[in-house]
């Protein structure tokens, strides 16, 4: 779990104050609570038809990156 949270005061979305051995976690955007309750939601109505998904879990090749130019490129073929 530590890692978890790391990764996520990394990212700026959780901040923690020390409390004797312990971290106390929160939540640095208000917003944040908006957005779990959605996934929740999604969660409660599509949560088994994830789970009965033919393609879910299966291994995909790894992407390749790209790179800003490609990106902007793409872009501006699309204007």
């Amino acid at each position: 779990m530590s890692s978890h949270l790391a990764c996520l005061r990394d990212c700026g979305l959780v901040d923690f104050r020390p409390r004797g051995r312990a971290s106390v976690y929160s939540l640095t955007h208000p917003e944040l609570l908006d957005l779990l309750a959605t996934a929740e939601t999604l969660l409660a109505a599509t949560g088994s038809a994830v789970a009965l998904c033919a393609g879910f879990g299966v291994t995909r090749p790894e992407l390749s990156p790209i790179t800003t130019a490609e990106i902007t490129h793409d872009e501006e073929s699309t204007r």
